[in-house]
């Protein structure tokens, strides 16, 4: 028995843990590509199914499906990607990833002092008051008053 060549929507569903209507938006956003059969049903290369997978992991770190196309556009099409490739691709996320964890740590380092709902006037918030500036507009929680 000759291997499976092209994969339908359902098998590439089913192999790659990714929903139907997923695939469908990944195609409609250039990320994967199908071609049709003479019965208008979608065919993928078995390709699809290591890009399905690079897309998930970028997804979960945070890559934008923008900077997620530009990448899989460097890729030859119908080709599997490769370990070689996976490795240009990630190495050039990296700088991206590092400035996410950078701006996230000073994020979550601020959210300390935070009292919670990040809109009261104090001189402590750099999230929503940095330098007190809302002081000059009166006392208490500035953002919460409704101006009448």
């Amino acid at each position: 028995m000759a291997p499976v060549t092209e994969l339908t929507v359902g098998q590439v569903a089913a192999r790659s843990g990714v929903a139907v209507s997923a695939l469908h938006f990944y195609e409609t956003r250039g990320l994967i590509r199908s071609h049709r059969t003479a019965g208008n049903q979608r065919r993928y290369g078995r390709d699809v199914l290591r890009r399905v997978a690079i897309i998930k992991v970028a997804q979960e770190v945070g890559i934008s499906l923008a900077e997620i196309s530009a990448a899989l556009e460097s890729l030859p099409e119908g080709r599997t990607p490769t370990r070689e490739d996976w490795n240009l691709l990630s190495t050039a996320w990296r700088d991206s990833l590092d400035q996410k964890i950078s701006q996230l740590k000073k994020l979550r380092d601020g959210l300390t002092d935070c009292i919670g709902c990040g809109c009261m006037s104090i001189d402590k918030c750099p999230l929503r008051n940095k330098g007190d500036r809302l002081a000059s507009e009166g006392t208490g929680a500035r953002r919460l008053l409704v101006e009448r």
